[in-house]
């Protein structure tokens, strides 16, 4: 299948992926650990000890590959939101921000974890975060699309999309940007991405829908494979190769999909 057509697979329904997602054994028992022993820590240290739960915690919002990093979230959390000079605030990571926001014992101390963000946002996320690897693990594009369908309606603006390594792979791959853009003075990049779309369209379901959908139509243009000896092919860059030609459905849906 198609990226578009596995992404709407998934999307149309999403809630039940959802459900199956949270039903599978690995996962289930994982939720289960969670909601029976977060609301024992009472400090930071106390999550920073408990590596399952501090690892349930990361992956659920998206820093699984930071589980190295308590030192840097120690500081994270101690320091809070309070002010711009604070490490969650300078080391301008959405992610990082939203854990800070959601264990934040600065501000609510040892009664975080019997907070709602804690208790069962936290749960929601792991579970969004577990199926969106799970479709990434068979197509990449699918775990980006999801991704971003979840996540760019909460963009307040462009910052926001270049500060996020996936929202921004997304918006240079559907509006034919080159990666290469990313060394770029930063205001120039946000220059560069708000002469092409509008962050307030993202809040509209169906002008969502329509970015996502030219996202996959142009990561399956830019990753065809080349199959001529019946093994695994070679994916080629559409940019890069001149004599490649884009399938007649890509190119259909390439020409249909209005972003605005």
């Amino acid at each position: 299948m198609s990226t578009l057509t596995s992404y709407q697979l998934v999307a149309r329904d999403i809630g039940r992926w959802r459900d199956i997602t949270s039903a599978k054994p690995a996962v289930a028992l994982q939720i289960k650990y969670y909601q029976q022993h977060i609301g024992d820590v009472k400090s930071i240290d106390g999550l920073l000890k408990n590596d399952r739960l501090f690892g349930i915690a990361m992956q659920a919002f998206g820093l699984g590959d930071r589980l190295y990093a308590k030192g840097l979230m120690k500081r994270v959390l101690q320091q809070g939101l309070g002010g711009s000079n604070t490490l969650a605030n300078r080391l301008n990571d959405p992610r990082i921000k939203d854990f800070a926001r959601a264990f934040n014992f600065v501000v609510y101390g040892a009664g975080t974890t019997g907070t709602v963000a804690v208790k069962n946002d936290v749960i929601a996320r792991y579970v969004e975060q577990t199926l969106e690897a799970d479709q990434g693990a068979s197509n990449p594009g699918v775990e980006l699309a999801l991704y971003f369908r979840q996540n760019a309606p909460n963009l307040t603006n462009t910052y926001g999309i270049l500060a996020d390594r996936k929202l921004l792979t997304v918006v240079q791959t559907a509006l034919g940007i080159s990666p290469a853009t990313s060394k770029q003075d930063i205001d120039l990049q946000a220059k560069s991405i708000d002469a092409r779309l509008k962050i307030a369209d993202f809040k509209q379901p169906a002008k969502l829908q329509a970015f996502v959908a030219k996202f996959c139509a142009m990561y399956d243009a830019n990753t065809m494979t080349l199959d001529t000896s019946g093994g695994a092919g070679a994916a080629v860059s559409l940019f890069d190769a001149g004599n490649v030609s884009i399938g007649a459905d890509a190119l259909m849906t390439l020409q249909n999909l209005k972003i605005r």
